[in-house]
């Protein structure tokens, strides 16, 4: 039989509580008082307060985000190298993931501006508050900063590309060590990255209070017009995570022979399960009823589920990139194909090392470091994450959708192969 995936990142990392719903009361809070007082002279006072709040909450975010995204990227590129010699269904899989997912990073860096030109940003937006947006790096500057020449001073410069590149190839250099060292670098990285999930849970609880801050400020510099351009980033960075869901039934009927209508009605028990609970993992017994509905193979399903369910977050890549480029929208930048093209490589790169946990630390390790390649600022973001629960209902339909169209696909490439291919 082929080997089964190994267990979960997310079930090695410690339990993480973040009050969502109170982080989403204390945008509305702010953003209402900010308007109340806009124009009057409280304001000033306010936002000398405010301000320095919010920003020290966003520095909070800030520091964990480069070792946290090292851990997670190196545990989860190590990870993905032992799932590919479980055998050939197994690396079946993986090169469809692997394809997927830079469709999807190519998607979210050409979709999200297309969409921002076809349908602007309300005008009367601002998120400035005075820091420097930093530099958008062109073309040249892309290809030039893939290798740093000096790892340590690219990481103590917060350039996130270089040691993205470093730190995979580290990973990939790990898997050739002998057991012993290999396990202990592996261990090292595990703890890292749990170590700094734990930070980023206790700045989180304080995220009602520095999104507060932050919707204050953005209240009373921008009005009414704030509240029009949160729903419309709602909607276009679902809009974004609606084409990989279609891709999914796309994939069923061609890759996996479904017929699509039949493919629609098996996956919706799965999708009204993933609307409740907004998490794959929990979605998985769904997923496996909808698979058998379908008629996979149960020796398939079981394999390619768990797997996908670990690795293949397949709106991941598309609505990051997605809501990096409208945060630097909101923040008065035009990005060049270089920066594009440097963020789109950190959102393939990056999910590899993302595991199922909380919408709201999902959305700062991922975003942040695609962010920061682009050279985009993190203050747009530290307003954004508080009305994530909304877009990450597109993001759990979509990948269990895209899951199950997996499934489908394995299975059908599996009954093309001479049996002992599949046998280990």
């Amino acid at each position: 039989m082929t080997a089964s995936p190994s267990p979960s990142r997310a079930s090695r990392i410690p339990e993480i509580r973040v009050p969502g719903v109170l982080t989403l009361v204390g945008l509305i809070a702010g953003l209402v008082l900010g308007l109340a007082i806009a124009g009057h002279p409280l304001a000033p006072k306010a936002l000398a307060v405010a301000g320095p709040v919010g920003a020290l909450w966003l520095q909070g975010l800030q520091m964990t985000i480069l070792p946290l995204v090292a851990g997670l990227l190196f545990s989860g590129i190590v990870e993905t190298v032992a799932i590919a010699k479980a055998g050939a269904m197994a690396r079946r899989t993986l090169g469809i993931i692997i394809g997927f997912l830079a469709f999807s990073a190519v998607l979210g860096a050409v979709a999200m501006p297309g969409l921002l030109a076809a349908f602007p940003i309300p005008a009367g937006v601002s998120f400035a508050h005075g820091a420097d947006p930093g530099k958008v790096p062109g073309l040249a500057e892309f290809l030039s900063s893939l290798l740093p020449d000096n790892v340590i001073s690219a990481a103590a410069s917060s350039a996130m590309l270089p040691v993205i590149v470093f730190v995979s190839l580290f990973a990939f250099a790990s898997t050739r060590l002998a057991e012993e060292p290999r396990r202990a670098l592996a261990m090292l990285f595990e703890g890292l990255a749990g170590a700094m999930m734990i930070v980023i849970g206790w700045v989180l609880m304080l995220a009602p209070i520095g999104v507060f801050a932050l919707g204050l400020t953005l209240g009373v510099r921008s009005g009414g017009a704030a509240l029009g351009a949160l729903a419309h980033y709602i909607v276009l960075v679902t809009a974004v995570g609606g084409v990989v869901m279609i891709a999914g039934y796309v994939i069923a009927v061609l890759a996996g022979r479904q017929r699509l209508g039949k493919f629609a009605a098996a996956m919706l028990p799965a999708q009204v399960v993933a609307i409740s609970t907004q998490s794959s993992l929990a979605t998985l017994p769904a997923m496996l009823a909808s698979a058998r509905t379908l008629g996979v193979a149960p020796t398939t399903s079981e394999f390619v589920l768990p797997l996908g369910v670990t690795l293949f977050r397949a709106t991941g890549p598309a609505m990051n990139m997605a809501v990096a480029v409208y945060a630097a929208r909101l923040a008065g930048l035009d990005l060049t194909t270089g920066a594009l093209a440097a963020g789109a490589f950190v959102a393939f790169a990056t999910t590899f090392g993302a595991v199922s946990l909380p919408g709201t630390i999902s959305f700062v390790s991922s975003i942040g470091p695609i962010a920061a390649a682009m050279g985009v600022p993190l203050w747009p973001l530290g307003v954004l994450v508080a009305v994530e629960v909304l877009p990450d209902l597109m993001r759990t339909i979509g990948n269990v959708t895209m899951d199950v169209a997996l499934t489908s696909a394995v299975d059908a490439s599996v009954g093309e192969q001479p049996a002992h291919e599949t046998i280990h």
